[in-house]
Order: structure tokens, then sequence, then C-alpha cells
């Protein structure tokens, strides 16, 4: 029997928890399940790849953290239209609104998704720690907690998490939208004027502390000092106040000729098939990095830092290393680009990793499976 899954995020902005419940939503609805995807805050670019989907995106239009009555009640209002069987929320703030809604729905199975590992709640202030501390006293009392990545479950149970409750399902990743098409990687070296016989070593991820793009921008800045032809692309969007700070150490860094910053970009695949490399270089609360298992798929090779579960996605197709080093960082890329210009760096096996181990078909049936068996869900996939 076909059930109804509703699914609940703060935005459809370009990020990777959002990423992924398009994904997801879309692979039930290939499947045949009945999905609708609720939303608090309006002008996310990702609705429309729902929309065309024809998965309904039902926007809440929340005007701000406080507000709330006309919010919630629009929730309410909406859920009660479809009766949902399943209420998947993704990430603090919907895991929590999801969970007040329990008692005005008894048979829905609240299921949370938590997308992070080592997260400080001290860094988004007491907004942030109050509701890190109410999370973590009410998962108990949540059907079952989604995480997409051991690291994830390992450091949320030891914060209190109800670790009865938890499964760990990690990310799944288009092989068919992403996948190694070096033409298509012209267009974008054309467009950012990189011949190309150039180097090009890239960071995708929001502009957020935790991605630490400083380290990238400082190990950036040790390997240009050593070679004059690599250059650096950062793609993604974040506050403008943090956005502006990287600007401005990117100018410190005398790397203002040298490191591209592209915002947000809707065409991805192209935009991995234009690097030579891609860094990880986040330096904590990486759970599942998308940007990597992408790049993969495009058979990009990459280097890592140790966090979260970055080291157990590649496997052994990349270079990992320590957190906040920018010379080991440079190190690794100095590595990389010797391999790459000896023609050792072979996409096959890079992509490999991905196609058998993190697929969407895997993801959505992984995830398909604990949701129409909540009472049988495991430990783990």
């Amino acid at each position: 029997m076909n059930k109804k899954i509703a699914f609940l995020i703060r935005d459809l902005n370009y990020g990777g928890a959002q990423r992924q419940l398009v994904t997801l939503a879309k692979g039930f609805a290939q499947r045949g399940l009945e999905v609708t995807v609720f939303y608090f805050y309006a002008d996310g670019p990702l609705a429309k790849d729902l929309q065309e989907s024809q998965i309904p995106a039902i926007c809440l239009e929340k005007q701000g953290r406080w507000h709330l009555f006309s919010f919630f009640w629009r929730l309410i209002r909406n859920l009660r239209s479809i009766r949902p069987d399943v209420l998947h929320a993704y990430l603090g703030e919907s895991n929590l609104m999801a969970l007040f809604l329990k008692p005005l729905f008894p048979t829905t199975q609240i299921v949370w998704g938590i997308r992070e590992s080592n997260t400080d709640p001290d860094l988004y202030g007491w907004v942030g720690r109050l509701l890190s501390q109410l999370e973590c006293r009410l998962s108990r009392f949540a059907d079952l907690i989604i995480v997409n990545s051991q690291a994830g479950q390992t450091y949320h149970v030891t914060q209190g998490y109800a670790a009865d409750k938890m499964v760990v399902i990690p990310n799944g990743i288009d092989i068919d939208r992403f996948q190694p098409n070096p033409s298509l990687g012209t267009a974008f070296r054309e467009k950012w004027n990189i011949p190309q016989d150039t180097i090009l070593i890239g960071l995708v991820g929001r502009l957020a502390p935790m991605k630490d793009h400083p380290t990238f921008l400082q190990a950036a800045s040790l390997l240009h000092q050593e070679q004059q032809d690599v250059r650096f692309v950062c793609i993604g969007t974040g506050p403008e106040e943090y956005a502006q700070e990287l600007y401005q150490l990117t100018d410190e860094l005398g790397l203002s000729e040298t490191v591209i910053w592209t915002g947000g970009q809707a065409d991805m695949p192209t935009a991995y098939n234009a690097l030579n490399i891609a860094v990880s270089s986040s330096c904590y609360g990486e759970g599942f990095a998308n940007a990597i298992g992408e790049a993969m798929a495009c058979g990009v090779p990459c280097i890592v830092t140790d966090v979260g579960d970055s080291a157990w996605l590649v496997g052994n197709s990349a270079i990992v290393v320590p957190l906040q080093d920018p010379e080991a960082l440079k190190t690794a890329m100095v590595d990389l680009i010797e391999k790459i210009n000896r023609h050792e760096c072979s996409f096959a096996p890079i992509r490999h990793r991905i196609v058998t181990q993190f697929s969407v078909p895997q993801l959505v049936q992984n995830t398909e499976n604990v949701l129409l068996n909540l009472s049988h869900a495991t430990s783990s996939y």
C-alpha cells in the first residue's frame, strides 16, 4: 500500500540538505508514492525543480524568526488537507516543528532528518543553543531519526539523542546527472577565462565557517607562490557579511586575480567537469559531503579533510588531510597535480565508488524501506 509522504524544511535554497530532500522526493514520486513538500521561506530556487517534476511544493510564507502563529496555522491546515502517513522533517527547526504537530496528527509518523555531525550550537547564539537542547531532550518522542553519516550518529548519541530511534542512510548521488563530460567543463572555463591547460582547483559549498574557506585560501596562497599556472574557484553562496570577510582575506593573500567567486550555480555538472581537483576543507559539522560525492561521480580527483564521513566516502580514491592545516592541504594539492600531469588519475575508479555504493536508487530504496516499516527499522544501512 502506497503511503502519503510529506517533507518539511526551512527553505529550498541551494544546499546539501535541500538538494537531498528534492532528490528523495522526486525518487519517491517516481515510485508512485504521494509526495508533498512544505517549506518555511519563499524564493528558494529548488522549488522550481519540484514543480517541474509535478511535486506539490507549498511555501508556508514565514516572514521571520518570530512569525509563528499564522505560519503554524497554515502548516496545520495544509497537513489536515492531505493527512500524510509520514512527516519527514529536515534539520533542527523543522524537526522540532514536526514533533510539536504530533498531538494534532497522532496517526502520522514523525521522522527527523539530521544532516550534520559535530556542529557547535554556540555558533548560532542563544537560539541555536536552545534549539539544540530541545532537539536532544525531545528526540525520544520522534518515531524515527534518519542520519546521513556514521559520524553524525556517533556524535548525536554522545550528546544524548535517542540511539534506538536512529538509522543511518547515506546520501544519494544522481549518477546520470553527474558524470564525466569534459566538453561541459570547457564552457565553464571559457565563461571565466580559464585556459584549458590551467589546473583549476575548486571548493564547492556554501559560504559558512564550517566549510573553512580560510584554510583553502591560505593553501591556495602557498601553492600560488610556487606555481603560477593554477587557478582556484569557490562555488556557493552565504551571508553577505561573511562573504565580504572572505573576499577581504582573498585580497590580503594576494589572490584577487587567482580566485574566482561564482556564487550559486544551477548547472553543477558543468562546474564539476571544469575542475581538475575538488577540495573539501570543512573543519566541523560535515556529515556526508554532497559536493565531494558529486565531484567523484564526475570523475574529479578529490582532497578532503578528515571530518564527518568524508574519509569513508572517498575510500582509497582521494587524499585525506588534517583539519585546518594549510600546509598539508597545499602539499596534497602539489601531489595530486603531479599525478594529473603524469596522467595517473583515471576517472573510472573515482566514479565507480559512487555508482556502486551511493546512487540515488539506493538512497530511495533504503529510505522507503524504513518509512514503510518504521517498527522494523535497524541501526544502519
